[in-house]
């Protein structure tokens, strides 16, 4: 479990598999404010994608009648009315999703990939470039793998909070964490004063520096780093000799228009002079709007890596032979969509349109909400899926988490699970502050549930306030 244990979602392992539905309870199940999946929460899945992930799957094992091709099913019935896509992959991969691809990856996904990129930064990307992977969870692995060394002198620059797949990654690693804070007043900012006073403490301590990792949009924060900002970072990591590691996942979930997504590789090449950088560049079909985090889809792009450095990383991920093929195939249907013209544009277009003004809608339901509870402080989300806010806590509630073996964080997420059912992750397990409580919670329940979860917080803070008042 990536939250290491979390006692929240341990707890909701427990509720799932008990058959006990007391009468005091005021739920039949557990709203799932914690992890950025939105299919238990009931969001539909993109149809076209699914359609055609679904026809490349089984037109392997199909009857192949003459006037069918490789025995690709088509029938009206389909959400996705573009039979090209399909036939496209039939045609670029003969040898079906069974078999083994290219370690980096299909071609013709790499090479989609790379378009898209293309596309979105005006400047050009190469499918030599391009690594497919299993999420982009497996990509960071695989260049934390490359960076470190080993032994316990290599140290990593990750923010505060932070996505727990860096923490717990470097503790399996035995690579010091080093955390720097993000800046909460300012909307989640990002200090380059902390990252030199960081990296020189690491130093004083005889801990190398290998990479700084950023996330943006970020998670847990929903922050959105604005250009200028992002300048910043990769002159840091220029003069310092540091790989930057850019987590990129959620650049489709931008709610703030002052704030728009940039790529970091796009920050770099528009610098003059443009400073000698490694760059590596994460997504994800598991976010933005398409949400297939089981499908474990995803990839990362490197930027500035010598060849012989790009050989040895070909040869690391070789060791697991490949990516799954049906996630490989989804990362292609995320970066080129159905457009304008195509036979399921409209359909996919109405999908896409729904999907994220619906986001933003519940993100000013549910964050208008947290900032309406009694100590009580939230920033309203750039970017990303989530909304992290700060929680003052009375004295006795500090104490009776005491009393419990509770971080009080923990004691008040217990609490709010068992008296409504809404999940949420404590900020300790993301990082934060001294001597300040968080706790994580996403947007995404169904919008037509979002005010009654909202409600519901409403009432149990109000309750446990009083009660430790």
């Amino acid at each position: 479990r990536r939250y290491l244990g979390c006692p929240s979602l341990g707890r909701v392992s427990r509720l799932s598999v008990s058959v006990l539905r007391p009468a005091s309870r005021a739920y039949l199940g557990c709203v799932f404010g914690a992890l950025a999946d939105g299919v238990p929460g009931a969001a539909r899945p993109a149809g076209c994608r699914r359609a055609v992930c679904a026809r490349r799957n089984r037109a392997r094992h199909a009857p192949r009648p003459p006037e069918s091709g490789r025995g690709l099913l088509l029938t009206s019935l389909d959400p996705c009315l573009d039979q090209a896509r399909a036939k496209e992959y039939l045609a670029a991969i003969p040898s079906g999703v069974g078999a083994y691809s290219d370690s980096q990856g299909f071609r013709i996904v790499r090479e989609q990939v790379a378009d898209f990129i293309s596309s979105r930064d005006g400047l050009p990307a190469s499918p030599e470039d391009i690594f497919l992977t299993d999420g982009a969870s497996k990509g960071v692995g695989f260049l934390l793998s490359l960076i470190l060394r080993g032994g316990g002198s290599d140290g990593l620059l990750v923010p505060i909070p932070q996505y727990p797949l860096y923490s717990a990654t470097l503790a399996l690693q035995e690579t010091h964490m080093l955390g720097y804070e993000l800046d909460e007043a300012a909307g989640w900012s990002l200090p380059i004063s902390l990252l030199e006073a960081e990296l020189e403490d690491a130093q004083a301590k005889g801990v190398a520096t290998r990479a700084l990792v950023v996330i943006n949009p970020g998670n847990p924060t929903g922050n959105s780093l604005p250009y200028d900002n992002m300048v910043e970072c990769i002159d840091f990591c220029a003069k310092h000799g540091l790989v930057l590691m850019a987590d990129e996942v959620y650049q489709e979930n931008i709610w703030d228009g002052g704030r728009p997504f940039h790529s970091f590789k796009k920050v770099l090449m528009e610098m003059s002079p443009r400073p000698n950088l490694q760059l590596v560049s994460f997504h994800s079909t598991s976010k933005g709007f398409l949400g297939e985090c089981g499908l474990r889809g995803g990839y990362f792009e490197i930027v500035g890596f010598d060849p012989e450095v790009k050989a040895q990383l070909l040869k690391l991920i070789s060791i697991g032979l490949c990516s799954n093929t049906l996630g490989q195939i989804a990362t292609g249907l995320m970066v080129q969509p159905p457009r304008p013209g195509d036979a399921s544009y409209e359909i996919y277009s109405g999908e896409r349109d729904a999907i994220l003004a619906s986001m933003k809608r519940r993100a000013t339901m549910l964050v208008d909400g947290l900032n309406a509870l009694e100590g009580v402080t939230c920033n309203q989300p750039q970017g990303a899926m989530y909304a992290f806010p700060s929680i003052t806590l009375p004295p006795k509630a500090i104490a009776a988490a005491k009393d419990a073996g509770k971080v009080p964080d923990t004691f008040y997420a217990l609490a709010l699970l068992e008296a409504t059912g809404i999940v949420v992750v404590p900020g300790s397990g993301f990082g934060q502050k001294e001597g300040t409580w968080h706790f994580r919670t996403t947007f995404l329940p169904p919008e037509s549930e979002m005010t009654d979860v909202v409600d519901r917080m409403t009432a149990f803070h109000a309750d446990f306030m009083g009660k430790y008042a």
